[in-house]
């Protein structure tokens, strides 16, 4: 995850509020962190934007917008019935703690987790983006639900292992 600066004047604001939009136009948005300095004739809006780097960019190096993925297509059966429950594990999370999925783990995350039959918790961890914080919240809980689906990847779809 990177962080990017703007600062967009009160007065005379339509540069900085187009830089802005231009950015988050083109980049995968995690966080916004916006404040106000009230500074009389110069005051301004301090804002911070978390983003991914690269991998979640939503623009190719020849500035196209990216294909969003269809993981039906990419994994096989099995997969992606296990993408599909931890998709559900992770909503019941996300609904729990007031926040979007997205701050839980990307679809791009759940999908590597899955292809690389992860089981350990250091294993998520190579997985870009997923930091030490995300694993201890919410690593054993994902942990699980792939090793229970990967012993039986065919029971009951209804049957989702969540806390």
């Amino acid at each position: 995850m990177k962080l990017k600066f703007f600062q967009v004047p009160v007065c005379d604001s339509l540069a900085a509020e187009n830089e802005l939009n231009a950015f988050v136009a083109q980049h995968r948005i995690i966080h916004v962190d916006k404040h106000f300095v009230a500074d009389a004739g110069n005051s301004f809006w301090s804002v911070c934007v978390t983003w991914l780097d690269s991998e979640g960019a939503l623009t190719d190096s020849m500035g196209k917008r990216k294909q969003k993925i269809d993981y039906k297509e990419v994994l096989n059966e099995t997969d992606f019935l296990i993408y599909a429950r931890l998709r559900d594990l992770r909503k019941v999370i996300a609904e729990r703690e007031g926040t979007p999925v997205y701050n839980i783990f990307t679809n791009e995350q759940l999908a590597a987790m899955v292809q690389q039959r992860m089981l350990t918790k250091s294993a998520l961890l190579a997985v870009e983006g997923i930091g030490q914080t995300r694993v201890e919240k919410y690593g054993n809980d994902f942990l699980d639900c792939i090793n229970a689906n990967l012993q039986a990847p065919k029971s009951n779809e209804a049957n989702i292992n969540h806390p």
